[in-house]
């Protein structure tokens, strides 16, 4: 039987772009970097603190040198996406222990400007790929 609904899904998903930068790490499953959807919005797939270069963890037990590692690869995301910081509209960071929010809060402050920032939630969870302390996703809005 044909499903008219699954034929207007795929229409609407024929408008994805996939973004990949080797200046981020590549995935490390079966999803992207990133997808812009529509030219507008741009998903930033969560993001550890892996070098791009040499696929090692950056920082160790550091929360804040893993926080700074992870948001240098959304930022090389968002730029090949053609955005920036001002773009990202909302953020969602998962930590493995909540004691660490308020160093990676500073690290992360750096990139947004206060008045502007995105929406957020951080979330302490139990365990995150590679035994990461942090882990951050992005959704921005590039104007058409």
């Amino acid at each position: 039987m044909y499903d008219r609904s699954e034929v207007v899904l795929k229409e609407s998903m024929s408008n994805k772009k996939v973004i990949r930068t080797e200046l981020a790490p590549a995935p490390v499953g079966p999803y992207n970097q990133a997808i812009a959807s529509s030219g507008q919005m741009i998903f930033v797939a969560g993001q550890i603190a892996l070098n791009p270069q040499t696929g090692e963890i950056v920082g160790g037990d550091d929360v804040a040198q893993q926080t700074k590692q992870v948001m240098g690869n959304i930022e090389a995301i968002l730029k090949k996406a053609g955005a920036d910081w001002e773009n990202v509209v909302k953020t969602s960071v998962f930590l493995t222990d909540l004691a660490n929010f308020s160093t990676m809060n500073q690290v992360y402050a750096r990139y947004f400007d206060e008045a502007t920032a995105p929406a957020r939630a951080c979330v302490e969870v139990s365990r995150l790929p590679k035994d990461v302390l942090v882990e951050i996703e992005c959704i921005a809005v590039v104007p058409s």
